[in-house]
């Protein structure tokens, strides 16, 4: 994600309008929508007067604006403070790689469990024949006595 890219996403992120944008940063309408176009170079100046509306550090907004990803903290009047994220849908190698040793993990744990069913079923019927044949054990000592 570029920084044009990023500077929309946030707006919008926000429900801002464009017109609120520009009137956030004192400049007209046009002015900020050539930003998010791409058309204006942005001077170090703008670019930290637009990471401070995001409450960000002009690195940091940089920073997640090249990786794709990035964290807002939504602070509201109550305390309540939640932290949304929000990145792009590529995944990289590793993460594709993670996922599917979890899948393959989950298919060895499905199957590990099966067997562990099959041998709680086959220890239950040995117990049963236990438990008969003890019966019959007590019922013919009883009948001895």
């Amino acid at each position: 994600m570029d920084l044009k890219e990023k500077i929309r996403t946030m707006r919008e992120i926000r429900k801002w309008s464009q017109e609120e944008m520009a009137e956030k940063m004192n400049m007209s309408l046009n002015g900020y929508a050539r930003i998010e176009r791409g058309e204006t170079k942005l001077s170090l100046e703008k670019l930290e007067q637009i990471a401070n509306i995001f409450n960000m550090d002009a690195l940091e907004f940089m920073q997640a604006a090249n990786s794709g990803t990035y964290f807002i903290l939504n602070e509201s009047g109550d305390n309540n403070n939640s932290v949304t994220y929000y990145g792009n849908n590529e995944l990289s190698a590793i993460e594709i790689e993670k996922l599917k040793l979890i899948i393959q993990n989950k298919d060895n744990l499905i199957v590990f469990k099966d067997e562990l069913i099959k041998s709680k079923d086959e220890l239950l019927v040995q117990k049963q024949n236990e438990i008969d044949s003890l019966k019959e054990i007590i019922s013919l000592l009883k009948a001895k006595s």
